[in-house]
């Protein structure tokens, strides 16, 4: 009979370290659907980066006689596009505006910045490309 009282709430202790074991596995799945959520919005807004960019590229090719105009704002379709970029990314405002340069032999550099929600380094995008051929 003393065997069987010494054992008294052993069968609790047991439940509750299954329980904790159980907590702590729940918090760990949490934890990898957040960081899996984080991921998954940093590959979008850097896939939108990159169309975004190679929509204006796109665009210089077929305005190349134009190229210089690409370089600052008042030129309506680098305006459309930077207003298009702001809408999109977010964080786009003050420092972290698009820039566009053009260099020797037509070599454009496009830059996209932006700060994810929640973040205190901003990211960045630069696309080079070659524009060469005729007006």
């Amino acid at each position: 009979m003393r065997l069987a009282h010494s054992q008294a709430g052993v069968m609790l202790i047991e439940a509750l370290i299954g329980i904790l074991i159980f907590s702590i596995g729940i918090l760990a799945l949490i934890g990898m659907q957040g960081a899996a959520i984080r991921n998954t919005t940093d590959a979008r807004y850097r896939s939108e980066a990159s169309f975004l960019a190679n929509q204006i590229i796109g665009q210089m090719w077929v305005d190349r006689a134009n190229l210089a105009a690409y370089t600052a704002a008042g030129y309506a379709p680098r305006d459309s596009w930077a207003n298009n970029v702001a809408a999109t990314l977010p964080g786009v405002t003050g420092a972290r505006l698009p820039t566009i340069a053009v260099g020797a032999e037509n070599e454009v550099t496009v830059t996209i910045q932006w700060l994810q929600p929640g973040e205190t380094n901003g990211r960045t995008l630069m696309m080079i490309n070659r524009i060469n051929g005729g007006s």
